[in-house]
């Protein structure tokens, strides 16, 4: 069994395909198949099922993956530790992030100062909701996250705390109101943001034991914005997340009681977490901590 082997599988299992798997990593779809067969014939058990086009993952296929994806990131490790050694000249870096918070706040000045640092690492950064960056995170696909705080399944560095508030339209009743509570924000058409809080906004109304009257789910934070500047809806969301110029289309009122956010940086298993992972961890810290 060789590293490649496993490679070549954790692509094909992501692809969901041969032709695709072979394309990204410059080789023939020959070359695919036969690492996938000798794979498969030494292990003795199928990992794939082939149909027509569609590539699909056997129950154990599934289960061998994880241990395929943790061996991959090891070896990045064991990698990165003799770059380390070599002066942390080389080696790939990949950062989940989420919504503008971490994309556009958070990420930049770390990105920024990191590359002047360490010029040689490669950094690859990939971004979707929440939800989705924990994911990643467990199937390690990246080697780092931003997420909210708190997140129980993984070692967690904080970076910044803001607060939780309603978004109204200017002329809205409630838009009078010096703060807002749940209660308060159950009656008018909600709208849900994907990106970045929407378990934190979910878990608020559902400790409460109340329900919003939700419309509108959108995948982003722009999207939510143009709802409530319209009038369409109203909703919950990070202060931290608004963009710097504040916008006259909606105003802004303080949760009572107040709800802090806390974002931060999580790994799977800082033990295992390779230098570049370290040295970003550490880099984000130093510049964001008040």
């Amino acid at each position: 069994m060789t590293l490649t082997q496993l490679e070549i599988f954790s692509l094909v299992a992501e692809l969901r395909g041969f032709t695709l798997a072979a394309h990204r990593l410059g080789i023939s779809q020959s070359a695919v198949s036969h690492a996938m067969k000798s794979l498969e014939q030494e292990l003795g058990v199928e990992l794939l099922r082939r149909h027509q086009s569609q590539v699909e993952l056997s129950t154990i296929g599934e289960q061998l993956l994880l241990r395929a994806r943790a061996m991959l990131g090891l070896a990045n490790t064991l990698r990165q530790e003799a770059a380390d050694a070599r002066g942390m000249k080389s080696g790939t870096l990949r950062i989940g992030s989420f919504g503008p918070t971490s994309s556009i706040k958070l990420l930049p000045a770390i990105l920024r100062r990191y590359r002047e640092a360490h010029p040689g690492i490669e950094m690859h950064v990939d971004e979707g909701p929440d939800r989705q960056v924990i994911q990643w995170l467990e199937e390690r696909r990246i080697d780092i996250g931003f997420v909210v705080l708190p997140e129980e399944r993984f070692d967690t560095f904080t970076l910044i705390e803001d607060q939780m508030v309603a978004l109204l339209p200017p002329d809205h009743p409630l838009a009078r109101h010096p703060a807002l509570s749940l209660k308060d924000l159950c009656e008018a058409p909600f709208v849900l943001t994907e990106a970045g809080s929407a378990e934190l906004v979910s878990r608020l109304f559902m400790a409460a034991r109340l329900q919003p009257n939700i419309r509108y789910r959108c995948a982003q934070l722009l999207s939510t914005l143009d709802l409530v500047s319209r009038g369409d809806a109203i909703t919950i969301v990070a202060e931290g997340s608004l963009p710097q110029a504040q916008d006259k289309a909606f105003v802004k009122k303080p949760l009572l009681p107040a709800v802090k956010r806390q974002v931060g940086l999580a790994v799977l298993d800082r033990r295992q977490a390779s230098p570049a992972t370290l040295a970003f961890i550490e880099l984000a810290t130093r510049i964001h901590h008040h």
